[in-house]
């Protein structure tokens, strides 16, 4: 009897997933739809978030050291690459605790610039804000001024115009005396 065929048709090998046909990605974009595709078959499933890589660090160094180096002449031909190899790797922590303090020196400037750079714009803003205020004020002045000479100016020929009027009216009231007595008898206006 031969073995039974499988969905994939791989012998001894169980059927539950069908072959999905091998692409290859050409392209950056399509690699990216590739993986989008194969994330969005099954919605449900938790998509990959990789951690971020570890920042490396140097190993720390020996509490004991146990294989001192003396300085006794007839040193064996091995121990010139251990040596070597300790020394590489004690340049190589002093060169990784340069960096870092590099690195926290150069986050310290900057934080300190940026510090800088607000104080300096805000001054500005103060000082711009205060220009603003100025003008604003300047502008009121001007405007009540203005009003207040406008009214000032009404109200003298407001003034002019009633001592006008005041004194057409007593122009009018002497020319209506003047034809009163004209046309009324003498007798009434008390002349004789």
């Amino acid at each position: 009897m031969a073995a039974p065929t499988q969905k994939n048709n791989k012998p001894g090998k169980p059927g539950g997933k069908e072959a999905q046909p091998l692409i290859i990605a050409k392209t950056p974009a399509e690699e990216q739809r590739l993986k989008l595709e194969k994330l969005m078959r099954n919605p449900e499933k938790l998509a990959p978030i990789p951690d971020r890589p570890k920042e490396w660090n140097p190993r720390a160094p020996p509490e004991f050291v146990r294989d001192v180096m003396g300085s006794s002449a007839g040193a064996g031909s091995g121990e010139f690459h251990v040596y070597r190899h300790l020394r590489r790797r004690e340049y190589q922590r002093q060169d990784f605790l340069d960096k870092i303090s590099e690195k926290q020196t150069k986050d310290e400037e900057y934080l300190e610039k940026l510090e800088r750079n607000k104080q300096a714009s805000e001054e500005r803003t103060a000082k711009r804000r205060k220009k603003r205020e100025k003008m604003k004020q300047k502008k009121l002045l001007a405007k009540k001024a203005k009003l207040e000479a406008k009214s000032k100016k009404e109200g003298d020929d407001k003034s002019s115009e009633s001592e006008e009027d005041d004194s057409k009216d007593e122009d009018e009231e002497d020319e209506r005396e003047a034809e009163d007595d004209a046309e009324a008898p003498s007798f009434i206006m008390g002349k004789k």
